[in-house]
């Protein structure tokens, strides 16, 4: 027979009520991000969702995951009902629903391998088992967040804690690190409860450890390098895809609002995403308006129109310069969003949903230059939009000698919704994570000035058009985030895949050596010699 299976690879619960705690954990950790923004919540719906997982078959895995998704996805992304309705709704939550079931198999299969490997042997289920769980759970938000198409890099764990005292981690580790920290932990306590092991302080240690790094690692320090004095302007005006306005409407609102900024000593004049309603590259009337407006502040301006090349159509962030051949410098968004700003394999989700995918006709094409402008001197690094959410965009304008980011996006077509309080947590994030200062500026709210250690310099509230002046904090030098969060991403991500790999095999290897022989074999084998 086969070696039996320890006790820790057994099931916590039967398959019912793991899937109501799943169900559970998804709604808890939602409850982490913004709005509610209870951060102590993410470790909480982990906990949950791994609780569900242990001994579980692959299906029984496929089921657990599938409703733990589900829960969290259809409640973190319900804006997206504010922009198309329903389908997209349901369509997005069930992609991500999908893929993070296939990514639990991987978990169960490591709290019912590791065991076997090593019955009886507290590092291994103290620090290996928690340590595999957090890199396939970080392998797992790396997938989603890169594929289907550019992925969906929204529910991050660790972009959770923006607002916590765990956030500084991320300077270190980058987003991806925190949220294998937070998952260690959770999954080492896991243990500590399951085993009794927390009686015997020596056991404690590395759970201790984690939770010392997650609350004890400061900021890590980049330098002082002056400051920018950068007007930001949020119009408020009509700059949903489905508004009504007349031609114009969102520059005349920029315009306006605009004008409180007049006579003031600027560096820059900062625009939203969508801030322009037509290409001042191809209109002559808007070119000039533009020019006019950097005449009269004798500063450049950064704002945001669609713009056309050849046949290509682009989301573009434009260095604006009276006088000068324009635009100075340009940045086309890295990675527009499918069925919301290009439609990828249109011909087969056209079968599937005409009436709906006939209403997004705008086809973004991918732009592939640096997120970054050099300001008079001053590097400034760009996102554009659901950019914010990818980690190259981000590390690229830090490398290229950004020492403060330019976060440009367009809310309309989500206000009064959580979508832009979220999107403003991963700025935070951002701004933490690369020691820089971040201006979050949207069309319509909620538009902010966030220092490097994340607190908040300036802001203008959500649905009111104003313009904020702020003296804006510079830095120079790289966090190791930026410098080795591709590595750690890699060593994580396919490193865990390796080591669930490894142990599978050996668990296979060992089932075949500790398997006897069928009786009666032995007296054939006789036999026959």
């Amino acid at each position: 027979m086969a070696s039996p299976v320890p006790d820790s690879a057994r099931p916590l619960l039967p398959l019912w009520s793991a899937i109501l705690v799943a169900i559970g954990g998804g709604v808890v950790l939602d409850l982490a991000f913004p709005d509610i923004g209870w951060w102590p919540l993410a470790f909480v719906g982990v906990a949950a969702s791994l609780v569900s997982l242990i001994g579980r078959s692959a299906w029984g895995a496929v089921a657990v995951g599938a409703a733990f998704a589900a829960s969290f996805y259809l409640v973190h992304i319900v804006w997206i009902t504010r922009y198309l309705g329903p389908v997209p709704w349901f369509a997005l939550a069930g992609v991500e629903t999908v893929l993070s079931a296939v990514g639990a198999v991987a978990l169960a299969w490591a709290y019912r391998w590791l065991p076997r490997l090593a019955p009886g042997r507290p590092l291994v289920r103290l620090l290996a088992l928690p340590a595999l769980v957090a890199g396939l759970w970080s392998a797992r938000e790396l997938w989603l967040g890169s594929w289907p198409y550019t992925g969906f890099p929204w529910g991050r764990l660790g972009m959770s804690q923006a607002e916590s005292p765990l956030a500084h981690v991320a300077s270190w580790t980058g987003v991806t690190g925190l949220g294998f920290l937070m998952v260690f932990l959770t999954a080492a306590v896991i243990e500590l409860v399951r085993s009794g092991a927390w009686r015997r302080p020596l056991r404690v240690v590395p759970a201790v450890v984690v939770a010392v790094v997650l609350l004890a690692t400061p900021l890590f320090p980049t330098s002082d390098a002056g400051t920018m004095r950068v007007g930001a302007v949020q119009g408020n005006g009509p700059a949903g895809y489905f508004d009504e306005r007349e031609p114009y409407a969102v520059l005349q609102a920029q315009l306006d609002a605009t004008a409180a900024l007049a006579g003031e000593d600027l560096d820059v004049l900062l625009w939203p995403e969508g801030g322009i309603d037509a290409d001042p590259t191809a209109n002559d009337s808007v070119a000039r308006v533009l020019d006019g407006l950097s005449a009269s502040f004798d500063a450049p301006l950064i704002v945001n129109a669609a713009t056309q090349r050849g046949e290509d159509t682009f989301n573009t962030s434009m260095l604006w310069e009276a006088g000068a051949d324009n635009p100075v410098a340009f940045h086309d968004k890295s990675n527009p969003v499918p069925m919301g700003e290009y439609v990828p394999d249109r011909w087969f989700y056209e079968m599937l949903a005409p009436d709906l995918v006939g209403l997004i006709q705008r086809e973004y094409t991918p732009g592939t230059n640096a997120p970054f402008f050099d300001v008079g001197g001053i590097g400034v690094g760009l996102a554009i939009c659901f950019d914010v959410i990818y980690d190259d965009v981000i590390w690229e304008g830090a490398r290229d000698g950004a020492q403060v980011y330019m976060f440009q996006t367009n809310n309309a077509d989500f206000r009064d919704t959580d979508e832009n309080l979220q999107q403003l947590s991963f700025a935070r994030m951002r701004a933490i994570e690369t020691g820089r200062s971040v201006v979050n500026l949207s069309t319509v709210g909620t538009s902010q000035v966030i220092a490097p250690d994340g607190t908040t310099i300036d802001a203008l509230p959500a649905g009111t058009a104003g313009a904020l002046l702020t003296d804006v904090p510079l830095r120079s030098g790289l966090t190791p985030a930026v410098v080795l969060g591709g590595a750690v991403q890699t060593l994580l991500g396919w490193g865990s895949l390796a080591a669930l790999l490894v142990a599978g095999v050996l668990v296979r290897l060992r089932r075949r050596t500790t398997t006897p022989a069928p009786e009666g074999a032995g007296v054939v084998e006789g036999q026959r010699g």
